[in-house]
């Protein structure tokens, strides 16, 4: 897992992982339906989609150990709130289903790596005080 101050191709990799996430959420958004929930939807999952991008690369810069530990809890946010929102397009059939079926796992798989980062971040943080 990237460990701050480490140059390594996991981070870069996730950097990628995590933009084409974003990308994908954004075209997802286009098929979903032009109804009041799907708008709705499609609002809080492009916020959190392209959230879990933004915020990854931020905790890429992130200053100190601190900071990167935060900034990758809000990362493990965006990513647990996008599993949701596809969760709901997943439960009410809304949009590509292809595409919806791939985003959901991939929300799932992003969620459960930053989940680890984060716990991972923390002990070390606990370490070291």
């Amino acid at each position: 897992m990237h460990i701050r101050g480490d140059v390594d191709t996991t981070a870069e990799d996730l950097k990628g992982r995590t933009k084409r996430f974003a990308v994908r959420v954004l075209e997802f958004t286009e098929t979903l339906p032009s109804t009041a929930g799907a708008s709705a939807l499609a609002r809080q999952l492009s916020k959190s989609g392209l959230g879990v991008a933004g915020n990854y690369r931020s905790s890429c810069r992130a200053r100190s150990h601190t900071e990167f530990t935060a900034r990758l809890g809000i990362v493990l946010e965006e990513a647990d709130e996008s599993e949701l929102w596809l969760d709901v397009a997943n439960d009410k059939c809304w949009g590509n289903e292809n595409e919806r079926k791939w985003l959901l796992k991939e929300a799932g798989e992003l969620r459960a790596i930053f989940s680890k980062a984060c716990s991972t971040a923390r002990a070390k943080e606990r370490r070291s005080s």
